[in-house]
């Protein structure tokens, strides 16, 4: 499974390299963001075509535990070789913007 840290995935934010996939609850989704789009975790596997293909994809949540199951069961089920974790989840990116 790869990985990337919060200062690597800030800093190439603005290059269009990710797409950025949030598997929190819409109302921690509001609450803080990184960008990217919301997809709850339980509606992922179902919503699959809305994973870009041509580009590297992270997944994120609070603190990387939800987006770490999430990358492993679409890996196995679907081999995508393209998804990422970010480490620490956004509450370690968070940490960068106070």
């Amino acid at each position: 499974m790869q990985s990337i840290s919060p200062q690597d995935l800030k800093n190439s934010l603005n290059n269009g390299q990710y797409q950025i996939i949030d598997v929190r609850e819409p109302y921690e989704f509001e609450d803080f963001n990184i960008g990217g789009i919301n997809i709850p975790l339980d509606n992922v596997l179902s919503s699959v075509d809305q994973i870009d293909v041509a580009k590297d994809v992270v997944f994120c949540c609070q603190s990387g535990n939800r987006s770490k199951a999430i990358v492993m069961a679409l890996e196995r089920k679907f081999k995508l070789t393209n998804l990422w974790t970010l480490e620490g989840g956004v509450a370690a990116f968070k940490e960068l913007t106070a």
